[in-house]
């Protein structure tokens, strides 16, 4: 029986290491062997797209020598060993896609003119870990370094981006009483598996960390809590610690806990 070409084989087992070569970029950011620009940026950013299009091509020749040469056995592996990196491509041109449409902003709230302020000690933990500054809302973008040469933003205020990217982002406003909307907020983000969460009875807020699963970016999420005329208002912030762009996750955090928190109310 002719064994598979050698070169079939290793194009395959190169494909098969593609996925474990990312995997470790992103977990050796988390677990601390090298810092998130290292993990982010240079491994998987710009170098990534050179190490699958290596394999693509490797994987490519190795099809066309198994389709070529006697007697054209391994081309099916060698076909899956290209399908690989292709895939990977594809999945990496929807992301960049996907992410042109969202504003390359960090800090989310759903009250722009007076947002939650965070306590001293996020303040302190975020100076610690040199976080992105905590930036006005009512200012051009443009002033910043970040989004200075951003043409699309530099004259909005991060709270325009905000009201025309997020329109549907909403303070929750209930009749129960603030008491039972702190006990409902707290109980989301330690459901959410939030860490550090902590209950601020002077401030009616709710603080907590939250930890994305792979690079272990950290995001500082607050709850305000606030009686008004029309009844108990709920306000959420959530700010991450690095990045200019947050993908729309912090939108997305704050409308998951919006919606837990209303129903968890509504249940009583």
């Amino acid at each position: 029986m002719t064994k598979t070409p050698w070169y079939a084989r290793l194009a395959l087992i190169l494909a098969l290491l593609l996925p474990v070569y990312f995997m470790a970029a992103a977990l050796g950011t988390k677990f601390g062997l090298w810092d998130w620009k290292t993990g982010l940026i240079t491994l998987t950013v710009k170098a990534g797209p050179i190490v699958i299009g290596i394999v693509a091509v490797i994987a490519l020749i190795a099809l066309i020598a198994t389709l070529i040469r006697a007697p054209r056995k391994g081309w099916l592996i060698a076909l899956i060993a290209l399908a690989i990196p292709a895939g990977m491509m594809a999945m990496a041109a929807n992301v960049r896609s996907s992410a042109g449409d969202i504003p390359p902003i960090h800090d989310i709230t759903t009250d722009t003119s007076n947002p939650p302020q965070y306590s001293a000690t996020t303040v302190a933990a975020r100076e610690a870990s040199d976080a992105n500054p905590l930036r006005p809302f009512d200012v051009p973008l443009g002033q910043f370094e970040p989004w200075a040469e951003v043409a699309s933003l530099k004259d909005k205020t991060e709270a325009q981006v905000i009201a025309e990217s997020y329109p549907d982002l909403a303070p929750i406003i209930t009749d129960g009483d603030y008491r039972m909307a702190i006990a409902a907020v707290e109980g989301e983000m330690r459901t959410a598996g939030f860490s550090d969460v902590r209950i601020d009875t002077a401030t009616n807020t709710v603080e907590g960390v939250a930890d994305t699963f792979w690079f272990g970016f950290k995001d500082d999420v607050i709850g305000r809590i606030a009686e008004t005329e029309d009844g108990v208002r709920i306000d959420f912030r959530s700010t991450s610690r690095v990045g200019q762009s947050d993908l729309g996750a912090n939108a997305k955090r704050i409308e998951a806990l919006s919606q837990a928190v209303e129903k968890r109310l509504t249940a009583g």
